[in-house]
């Protein structure tokens, strides 16, 4: 991270989402012309908005003002049971943080763009298909369906991974607490993500940021059903899709499906994995000036 990275100091803002405090991350521009422009960023399954640190500190820089949100039981923000894979509550608390954010002082509310990461970008989409009152949407390594095969899973892992689903379900069903496993593992153990690059990127951040080590896995069956691509024709406003050529995560022949059916929707691809776009700098200084110069497009059009 730059020097001028470590210059910008967020500031923690809190919203109502469905009655649960919610927080989120404000990063200003260092030297602002008049009211800037605000994009609203959300993180992927197992983020938090501390993770997206680099990313909004850059897109500060640049001059436009951001707000990375945690969603209810994730990083900052209230919420209990925690750590609960929850497709329908985290877009509430999206629309809850875009609503907060036309409140706010020194920023041009009525130039909102929306920024999502992994299951995050999917999320963005979504909004942005009901006709959000925004400017232009940025979908990074978006989530669009589960592939076929997924790396590190064979067919054994992939029986006790959908037992853990449905144990999780049920107990919540139930009213009990969740059933937790493994956020991350290696090939072959039973965890949520287990490829090697996610497994060698966790490592190489330790206890950084305080990213939640276990999640109630439940949710993976709405995320079975969950294709943005399917609502991408509704889209009115101009879609920038960036993917990582060799992800395996989301991968970006799914990923390509969002931008080639949006009415106004880009595709950037990079030379890099999924994990690539959080932790490397040199892939990031790419990435980024693709991005600033889409969203002032958005914002100056």
């Amino acid at each position: 991270m730059s020097a001028q990275h470590e210059t910008i100091t967020p500031t923690t803002i809190w919203f109502d989402s469905e009655g649960v405090r919610c927080a989120g991350q404000l990063y200003r521009p260092p030297n602002p012309a008049g009211a800037p422009p605000l994009v609203v960023m959300c993180h992927g399954v197992g983020g938090t908005a501390a993770r997206l640190r680099r990313q909004a500190s850059s897109l500060a820089e640049a001059g436009f003002a951001a707000l990375a949100i945690d969603y209810r039981g994730w990083g900052d923000s209230d919420g209990t049971p925690r750590h609960v894979l929850d497709l329908a509550g985290q877009r509430k608390d999206l629309r809850s943080a875009i609503a907060s954010a036309r409140r706010l002082e020194g920023v041009d509310t009525d130039r909102i763009a929306l920024w999502g990461v992994s299951l995050g970008g999917a999320h963005v989409v979504h909004l942005a298909s009901e006709g959000a009152a925004i400017c232009g949407v940025i979908a990074q390594v978006p989530f669009n369906g589960f592939p076929r095969r997924i790396e590190g899973r064979g067919p054994r892992q992939t029986v006790r991974l959908l037992a853990a689903i449905t144990r999780d379900r049920l107990r919540r069903r139930r009213g009990k607490g969740p059933h937790y496993i493994p956020m991350v593992g290696r090939p072959g153990e039973l965890a949520l993500v287990t490829s090697a690059d996610a497994a060698q990127h966790v490592e190489s951040l330790g206890a950084e940021e305080g990213a939640p080590s276990v999640i109630a896995p439940g949710g993976v069956l709405d995320m079975m059903r969950y294709r943005p691509s399917d609502l991408a024709h509704r889209l009115k406003v101009p879609l920038l899709v960036c993917v990582a050529a060799y992800d395996t995560e989301t991968p970006p022949e799914l990923a390509a499906q969002i931008a080639g059916r949006a009415p106004h929707g880009r595709l950037r691809s990079y030379p890099a994995t999924h994990m690539d776009f959080y932790g490397d700098p040199d892939l990031w200084s790419r990435v980024v000036g693709d991005q600033v110069a889409f969203l002032r497009e958005c914002f100056e059009g």
